[in-house]
């Protein structure tokens, strides 16, 4: 298991420096003046020749590459105009929003995953709860229920669900609060209320996703010959159904949710502007309008190591969940 983790760790870092050259291949070495989209439009030729110099732009690619990646580990001088120095993880300076990288990001990145982990929670209880329920009551009139919230959710936008909750829940019962975020330790209540229609409006949209996933899976399980062995022996149904049939039928699923949540942490635009919060995928939005470069290079490198830290998960979980899988 060890030897396991540390080979999947390095392959890890070795995906993170690869999207890392890219990213800054793609933005800074392009035969094109990056600082004319960085630095706002009221800058005059003295103000951009002194953003060339602090940014090192003048330097050859590999030493701004090597610099930047640097500030990641150790921080970096942004010069007397930019704040002074940068303490690491240094992601680079913003002069769209005259800050830098990080410290918008300590901003934004506590919203999105307010609306992400509680809203993942939800649709892989409620998704998966009721596809495997709707896989063992096939036929019934709960199987019908399932498939028609499934093909429901399946159908909608988030956008549509988003506001139909908020006229529902705010400006008709005024039941709620208008979605706004507080920090989780400094009000845990108004924290969930200002939240709580963003989780379900997300979850809505996984939720049915996966209730049709996890049916057709366990419907797959069920018709296997273990599953009739088990039966056979004379085991309970509730020790065939969850011991054997929804270990195997679950594990396809944990790795489309590893994928799922890990793009969701990345940035769910649609949710935060339907809510009006201000998370990394609204963040990134406004700064792919503004020219933002550094702040675009940061949420591609987090992004991509949400997504990569989510997949180590899911291979872990595959030795708890399915005893089948052999970690070497």
């Amino acid at each position: 298991m060890l030897r396991f983790i540390v080979k999947r760790l390095l392959s890890a870092v070795l995906t993170l420096v690869a999207v890392s050259i890219v990213s800054f291949l793609m933005f800074f070495a392009l035969p094109r003046d990056p600082v004319s989209g960085m630095c706002p439009k009221n800058c005059n030729p003295e103000r951009l020749e002194r953003v060339r110099q602090e940014l090192g732009l003048r330097d050859p690619k590999h030493e701004q590459y090597l610099a930047y990646m640097k500030g990641i580990f150790t921080g970096r001088d942004l010069g007397s105009s930019q704040g002074g120095r940068c303490d690491a993880p240094c992601l680079g300076y913003s002069y769209v929003n005259s800050e830098a990288v990080t410290d918008t990001f300590s901003r934004v990145l506590p919203v999105t995953l307010s609306i992400v982990i509680p809203a993942a929670i939800i649709w892989l209880v409620l998704g998966v709860g009721l596809g495997m329920i709707s896989a063992l009551r096939k036929g019934t009139v709960l199987d019908r229920a399932a498939i028609g919230f499934a093909l429901t959710g399946a159908s909608m936008q988030l956008y549509f669900v988003g506001a139909v909750l908020q006229l529902v829940f705010i400006y008709t019962l005024k039941i709620l609060p208008v979605p706004h975020y507080t920090p989780l330790l400094q009000n845990p209540l108004d924290w969930a209320g200002g939240l709580v229609l963003a989780w379900f409006a997300l979850a809505f949209l996984f939720s049915a996703i996966y209730a049709r996933l996890s049916r057709a899976q366990m419907l797959e399980t069920l018709s296997e010959d273990f599953i009739r062995t088990a039966r056979a022996k004379g085991l309970s149904k509730g020790r065939v159904y969850g011991r054997h049939a929804l270990r195997a039928a679950i594990t396809p699923i944990v790795t489309i949710a590893g994928l799922d949540v890990g793009g969701a942490l990345g940035g769910t635009v649609i949710t935060e502007t339907t809510f009006g919060l201000q998370g990394l995928g609204r963040t990134a939005v406004d700064a792919v309008r503004s020219g933002d470069l550094p702040t675009i290079m940061a949420t591609v490198l987090v992004s991509a190591a949400f997504i990569v830290v989510a997949n180590i998960i899911v291979d872990l979980l595959y030795a708890l969940i399915d005893p089948r899988v052999r970690l070497r």
